[in-house]
């Protein structure tokens, strides 16, 4: 279970390339954990530290203007790669609640949403014109309006994104699937009370 989705409004982290996949989100070493803790330290590790295990000077996450920020802005095709539920943990570990790119590998967008991650695709032009606010300011804010499926960006523009209902639903309420089940456990029973007859 996750927690309930609470509005969001925060400043982003551009990571402006194609193609990541899960292994580039969190190297298959690491995978040796089954708890979602603790993966944040090792997110896009083999960009964000040298073989001696320093920062690397200039990777996004380690810069001071990505601190605290709660929503990545990547590419196209974020999430691509072996299906691996550690990629979410590893990103929500690190604190982001949302990405944002112009599309998602399905099982990364299932885990994701499963993991109480927000996935966010845009039109490729409305991305482009994200990647250059915040290009011109990393202070900028969004602000992402789940229950209207609403984004709002730097600049008063807005763009509407699409959900699964189910997925929605998940988010808003803190839910995973059995826990979605568990609460319309009252509706199944009575529905079944009805078939006994």
């Amino acid at each position: 279970m996750s927690q309930a989705w609470t509005p969001l409004r925060s400043h982003a982290v551009p990571l402006q390339r194609d193609d990541i996949d899960t292994d580039q989100i969190i190297p298959a070493r690491f995978l040796t954990t089954t708890t979602r803790s603790g993966l944040g330290t090792n997110l896009f590790s083999d960009w964000r530290y040298d073989a001696d295990r320093a920062p690397v000077p200039g990777f996004v996450l380690n810069t001071p203007a990505s601190a605290g920020a709660q929503v990545l802005v990547a590419g196209r095709n974020f999430g691509c790669g072996s299906s691996r539920e550690h990629a979410p943990w590893a990103l929500s570990d690190w604190g982001f609640r949302a990405v944002i790119a112009s599309s998602f590998a399905d099982i990364f967008r299932s885990n994701a949403h499963k993991n109480g991650l927000l996935t966010i695709a845009l039109d490729t032009p409305v991305l482009r014109t994200l990647h250059e606010a915040l290009a011109r300011d990393r202070s900028a804010e969004i602000t992402v309006d789940l229950p209207n499926q609403l984004v709002h960006l730097p600049g008063g523009v807005s763009a509407a994104f699409t959900i699964d209902p189910f997925s929605k639903r998940c988010l808003i309420d803190g839910l995973d699937e059995l826990g979605a089940l568990l609460a319309d456990l009252p509706a199944i029973e009575a529905w079944e009370a009805t078939c006994a007859r």
